[in-house]
Formats: structure tokens, C-alpha cells, sequence
């Protein structure tokens, strides 16, 4: 109940057990992400179902993600499964290669000899092995070995600088998302868009989904992997037409560089709160986890970095996927983003100086956070229809939680991806007086205040009026 900062997790072989899943919602886990980039639309089905079934279970909703593949650009398969790569070697990569072997390889984006020319590093197997263009003939691009080592079937391809064609959304994207929203998930991750406009196509396609299946509109999240991406006009038009964004920082840092990456880490979070929307700081968060009990000291700096940078939650991949320690995964990055929390500056009051109300129930929203603050209140409480009021409040650090009670699973679901939002069931068609009394009980309950202790408490009245919440209440629990 004290961690503000959330944990995704990525389900897979190591976490599909129904005990495992189990323990790893009671250790923190806020979100599920499933990684469409492997396994099976039933697959897949099975796993959305068993997250909601044990989610039921415990009484604790759990979003779910579904997150496209995308545009991965790979190599073909080798007659032998692999190859070494010597430097200085030459190698073609052959748009009309079946099979390969030492000297050529085939390419399952056939586009790839259009989107480069000599003189370009490419950049394969997570950027493991460099090759550089040497020219372009036909289907064949002929390159040397910068950087050789092992390189196995399918692995990656990147262009160093970005600029590969190839659009977000591809025909097995376009089918997955269609799958994802007919099982009803909360979030849908959209891999490498360039700008504004393939978020908007994404969304186009999602809304046309959520209606074709009589389903609830998911959030959608921009994964910020494109050297194209992170030019600053692009960048805000790709967080102006998504919910929230992610920090996708493996294919981000291959096309820029790692030494790129934190600055630009600091400014997509700081961009994304401005326009409020949500962040997702992802990749070889607690890798070493994948094997051993217990992280590096290294990945406990990132985790806090990223919690201190700002962000709403931090991701977990193969660490829960694969690893062999997925619950012990989740337990140390709720730790670490507990004491990282703890230092924390709140600077409520200079937030405020410029700041511009645009609708009510962000005046009512903002007025709560600076109330709580100045009252040193024990709980902001939010009753909330569409989660709007909780998601104003969500973008300023405050040491005061922030709980979210709605009569929609919708929006509880929709809230588990946003900084120190905690979200709970309420009653529906309860009248202002009896929602009052739910609210103090169910935070008793909770053990987040005792008698004596001071609420501020946000509602719309009339109630379950999406967008209408208009009254600031100050509560002394009894």
C-alpha cells in the first residue's frame, strides 16, 4: 500500500502457473503485459483469462497489456541454425536467400535494400555484430564485418540513425490487435511508431475493434524505439495521441546509442507528465534476475533513477517471463522503488505558481493535492467515473496516497498503470451520503486511517457523471 511507482511484468513460461501468477500479485505486481511478439493468439487468451480469474480471486484488479510485435526487422534462418561472423568479413544480406550460411542470409523485410545505402552500419542481434554497407545491388546488400560473433536465426535488425521504412502497424499487428481487444484487454503497446500519425491510425483501428466486439476502448501506449521518434515534434505528437508512453529502451538505444539513452529517458518522462499522460520505463530493468536471486547494484540504481526521473511504472521482461526468480523479482523492484520513493521532493507549491485550469475537475483535482499537502491529510480519496479526477492529481509528486473508488471495473483496471493511484471498487448507484460512508469504511478497512485521521475527499455531484466531479470535501474520520 505505501509504493506509489507501479510494476508491469511480462507472463510467460516462467509465470503462467496459477500459484506462481498468484504470488506475484500479492508481492506488488500491478499490470500484466503479454508479449505478442511470441506464442499464440490461444495462448495468449488463456493467459487474459487466467490473470482475471486469479485477479478475482484475490479481490485485486490487474490490467492487462497486450503489446505488438511491430516491424521487427529480422534476418532469415540458417541452413545450420547459426554462423560466426568474423571481422573484416564479408556478408550479403539477400532478400532471395532461403537458407543461409557463412557468406549471405535472407531478410524477412523484403523493403530493407530500398531503406539503406554504403556507408550505413547496421546493427544485428541487439546490436552484438555491426556489419557496414559497402553497396546496394538489387535484392543484395553487400556489407563488412565491424563487429563480428555469433548470429543465429531471426535475429534483429537495426540502422544505426533510424530511418527504415517499414510502418508500425504490420498485417499480423493489425490481426493481434483486433484479438487482443476482443478479449477485452486495458492497454495496447504500439511498437516503433514514428510520429502522431501511426498512433492515430493505432487508435482508428482500436476504436473500430472495441465497437466490432462490443468491448471497452483501451488505453493505448507509444513505445518510443525510432531515432525518428525522439525528434521533438514527433515526440509530442506521438504523447498527443497516446494515453501514455514507454521508454523502450533496448531497440531505442541500438538506433541512438546507449549513452543517448538516460538523457532521453529524463525527457520523454518530463514531456509525458506535462501533457499528463502516463510513463513506462522498460528493458534489462533486473535482468540478472533472469538467474540469480537477487539484482546488481547497478540495476538498483536504474530502477531508482527511473522512479526519481519521474516515471509511473517500470517493466519487467524476460526477468518474469523466462526467469527463474519471477516473484523474488517483483518483491526487490517494490523495494527499491519504496526507498527511491523516500526521497523524493514534493514541490507542490511552485507546481502551481503557471498553472491554468482548463476544466473543473482539474481545479478540484489540484485543489485537493494542495489542501492534503498543507493539511498533512492521511488519504486523498477520489470518487470517480472515467478516472479523470485521480489521473490530474497522479501528475504531482505528493506523499499522501491517492485512492480511486469507482463503481466501474473498467476504470479501476485503466488506473493500474498511473504513479500513486490506488484503485478500489465502490457500490454503484450509491447516493452521495452512502458513498461517503463507503469510502471512510473502505479505508479503514484498509488500514490507511484510524479515528482522528483527516481525508480529502474529491466528488461529482450529481454522481456517475463522467468528467463531473466538482466538490472538495474535508472528512474527520470518526
Amino acid at each position: 500500500m505505501q509504493r506509489a511507482t507501479k510494476i508491469i511484468a511480462t507472463l510467460g513460461p516462467a509465470s503462467e502457473k496459477p500459484d506462481v501468477l498468484r504470488d506475484m500479485i500479492r508481492a506488488g505486481l500491478n499490470v500484466v503485459r503479454l508479449n505478442f511478439s511470441h506464442g499464440t493468439v490461444a495462448d495468449h487468451r488463456a493467459r487474459y483469462d487466467l490473470v482475471r480469474q486469479i485477479s478475482k480471486e484475490l479481490d485485486r484488479e490487474v490490467g492487462i497489456m497486450a503489446d505488438l510485435q511491430g516491424p521487427k526487422i529480422r534476418v532469415g534462418k540458417f541452413a545450420n541454425g547459426k554462423v560466426i561472423l568474423q571481422e573484416g568479413a564479408r556478408f550479403i544480406l539477400d532478400v532471395n536467400c532461403e537458407l543461409g550460411n557463412e557468406e549471405r542470409v535472407g531478410l524477412d523485410y523484403k523493403n530493407l535494400p530500398n531503406d539503406v545505402q554504403a556507408g550505413d552500419r547496421l546493427l544485428l542481434n541487439d546490436g552484438l555484430i555491426v556489419l557496414v554497407v559497402d553497396q546496394v545491388k538489387g535484392g543484395e546488400i553487400y556489407t563488412r564485418v565491424e563487429s563480428g560473433g555469433p548470429l543465429s536465426n531471426n535475429k534483429g535488425i537495426n540502422r544505426a540513425g533510424g530511418g527504415l521504412t517499414a510502418p508500425a502497424l504490420t498485417e499480423k499487428d493489425i490481426a493481434d490487435l483486433d484479438a487482443a481487444i476482443s478479449m477485452g484487454v486495458d492497454f495496447l503497446a504500439i511498437s516503433f511508431p514514428k510520429d502522431g500519425a501511426d498512433m492515430a491510425y493505432a487508435r482508428q483501428l482500436a476504436d473500430a475493434a472495441s465497437a466490432k466486439h462490443g468491448k471497452g476502448k483501451a488505453r493505448l501506449i507509444a513505445k518510443v524505439e525510432r531515432a525518428e521518434a525522439i525528434v521533438t515534434e514527433a515526440l509530442q505528437s506521438i504523447i498527443d495521441e497516446s494515453d501514455g508512453i514507454m521508454v523502450a529502451r533496448g531497440d531505442l538505444a541500438i538506433e541512438v546509442g546507449n549513452p543517448a539513452v538516460p538523457a532521453l529517458q529524463k525527457r520523454m518522462i518530463r514531456m509525458a507528465l506535462d501533457a499528463n499522460k502516463f510513463t513506462i520505463t522498460a528493458t534489462q530493468m533486473m535482468e540478472s534476475m533472469i538467474t540469480a536471486p537477487v539484482p546488481t547494484r547497478a540495476e538498483v540504481s536504474d530502477v531508482a533513477n527511473a522512479v526519481l526521473d519521474g516515471t509511473d511504472a517500470v517493466m519487467l521482461s524476460a526477468e518474469s517471463a523466462t526467469g527463474q526468480f519471477p516473484v523474488k523479482t517483483i518483491e526487490q523492484m517494490a523495494a527499491i522503488c519504496i526507498e527511491a520513493e523516500k526521497s523524493e521532493v514534493v514541490h507542490l507549491d511552485t507546481d502551481f505558481l503557471d498553472q491554468r485550469f482548463e476544466r473543473i475537475d482539474q481545479a478540484i483535482a489540484l485543489g485537493a493535492l494542495f489542501t492534503a499537502h498543507h493539511l498533512n491529510a492521511t488519504a486523498i480519496a477520489a470518487l470517480t467515473d472515467s478516472g479523470s479526477t485521480p489521473i490530474w492529481m497522479s501528475r504531482h509528486n505528493i506523499r499522501v496516497p491517492i485512492f480511486a473508488l469507482t463503481s466501474r471495473v473498467e476504470t479501476q483496471r485503466a488506473l493500474s498503470t498511473y504513479r500513486n493511484v490506488r484503485p478500489f471498487s465502490i457500490g454503484k448507484g450509491a447516493d452521495r451520503e452512502s458513498a461517503l460512508i463507503q469510502v471512510e469504511e473502505r479505508l479503514k478497512k484498509l488500514g490507511v486511517v484510524k479515528s482522528g485521521d483527516t481525508i480529502v475527499l474529491t466528488i461529482g455531484e450529481p454522481m456517475d457523471q463522467p468528467g463531473g466531479t466538482n466538490t472538495l470535501k474535508i472528512i474527520k474520520v470518526r
